[in-house]
């Protein structure tokens, strides 16, 4: 094949997993996990455009913000476009992730939305009671025992996590709201409920632009001959090196 008529390449980032620091034993998704995959894969080709193949159910605001952040900087110093192709699940922080894309498609099966944010945890203050177990906590601020699983809740506290909860849930809805500008359709006490759907009702709420596999859609519109080129992340987590190691499958 002579050099002037080489195929065209689509750099391909692949994004699996939840959102978060990793750690030695779970692998996550992280601004310092994937910084050096995506300065790659905007550089790689001359070709206007990058492809993210998405697959997570979400996690920390934080790090969904900073890869969402760093994608559209990229995008922008770069002129290139971003197509992101949702698999399985693409919800909560994973949506956050998807709107990084000037287009966003999906399987008609895949899960998209959750645009909420939650917190959970456990009140064990009456186990211990029950077992004569006497919890001693020493804080200097009234307040940094907050939510203490091993006391009552108290009602302030309550409303403190849920001031919290807005505030992060109103920064996700303003980022929705300006990448999805004039494509939104559904009401929006449903959009922003928190709720999830298939692809295809997220189609019809403007969620995502359709429904469509990457290799078909990159081949529309850069010819058949169009060639993905994987870009590899850096390696997170003990588990992840593992995985790395030669099989006989």
């Amino acid at each position: 094949m002579s050099f002037f008529n080489r195929a065209p390449v689509v750099p391909v980032l692949r994004f699996n997993g939840p959102i978060g620091m990793a750690t030695p034993l779970r692998p996550g998704l992280s601004l310092a996990g994937v910084a050096g995959a995506l300065e790659k894969a905007f550089s790689l080709s001359k070709l206007p455009a990058v492809a993210v193949a998405l697959n997570s159910p979400g996690g920390s605001p934080v790090q969904s913000n900073l890869i969402f952040s760093r994608i559209r900087q990229l995008a922008a110093e770069k002129e290139k476009r971003v197509y992101v192709f949702c698999e399985d699940v693409a919800a909560s922080g994973g949506y956050y992730l998807a709107v990084a894309g000037d287009e966003i498609y999906a399987d008609p099966s895949s899960i998209i939305g959750s645009i909420g944010v939650i917190s959970a945890s456990f009140g064990l203050d009456k186990l211990i009671a029950r077992y004569g177990i006497e919890r001693r906590v020493y804080t200097a601020g009234k307040d940094k025992g907050t939510l203490d699983p091993f006391r009552p809740e108290r009602p302030e506290d309550i409303e403190h996590l849920k001031a919290l909860q807005r505030d992060v849930h109103d920064t996700f809805i303003g980022i929705v709201k300006s990448r999805r500008a004039g494509k939104l359709k559904g009401p929006e006490e449903e959009l922003f409920s928190g709720n999830f759907w298939s692809a295809q009702k997220a189609v019809t709420y403007g969620l995502i632009d359709g429904i469509a596999d990457m290799r078909s859609k990159m081949q529309e519109l850069y010819g058949s001959k169009v060639r993905l080129r994987a870009v590899p992340m850096a390696p997170g987590g003990l588990l992840s090196r593992f995985r790395r190691l030669p099989s006989l499958d």
